[in-house]
């Protein structure tokens, strides 16, 4: 009898971001069947629009980030937990691991529309409304999409606005559409990217 094979570091890292995709897919199909509205946010969302534009570009992410309403939640969790997602809320964050044995860093989190993510935050999180169709599910609009990014302003928020600075999605024009500090951040990247 064959050995098993122990994956490579590149199959990993394959099978982690096709489990991600799957849980994305599970996630908003189990929504949609539900008729509970939602938007696809975070990395998910800048790999739609990305990959839009170029497939090769597009960067891999650990978790799903979902903006619902709040008012909403127990629909969510009732659509959610009927395929294999478990609730659970971990430093007031709300989120869904995949089954019991499921890890909260490669989990589905949770984003209320027009809230704040933290109290001192300069903007809320954009309205449902403020999304679109996706091949596969309701993915946050470009413009809401960028807003949440130079809101959280992390590094990997900026590694994702320079991937759509990198596909030609954001320009010169975009800083001057932004309210402040959003526009100001924006021109930092657009003038260096290399420099945060």
């Amino acid at each position: 009898m064959a050995e098993a094979v122990e994956p490579i570091g590149w199959e990993r890292a394959l099978m982690a971001a096709e489990k991600v995709k799957e849980r994305l897919r599970r996630a908003t199909r189990a929504l949609d069947a539900a008729g509970v509205p939602y938007a696809v946010a975070g990395g998910n969302a800048v790999a739609e629009w990305v990959g839009r534009v170029d497939e090769d570009a597009v960067r891999n992410t650990r978790d799903v980030d979902l903006l619902v309403r709040r008012g909403d939640l127990q629909a969510v969790r009732a659509a959610l937990e009927a395929v294999g997602f478990v609730y659970h809320q971990l430093l007031d964050i709300d989120l869904f691991i995949d089954g019991p044995q499921g890890k909260s860093s490669g989990g589905i989190h949770l984003l209320f529309a027009g809230e704040k993510v933290r109290q001192d935050d300069d903007h809320t999180l954009p309205a449902l409304e403020e999304s679109e169709p996706a091949s596969e599910f309701q993915v946050a609009n470009l413009d809401a999409v960028v807003r949440m990014k130079l809101t959280d302003w992390r590094d990997k928020d900026r590694t994702h606005l320079r991937d759509l600075i990198g596909v030609g999605l954001l320009d010169t024009t975009w800083p001057g559409r932004l309210p402040p500090p959003l526009g100001a951040r924006l021109q930092q990247l657009l003038d260096d990217p290399n420099g945060w």
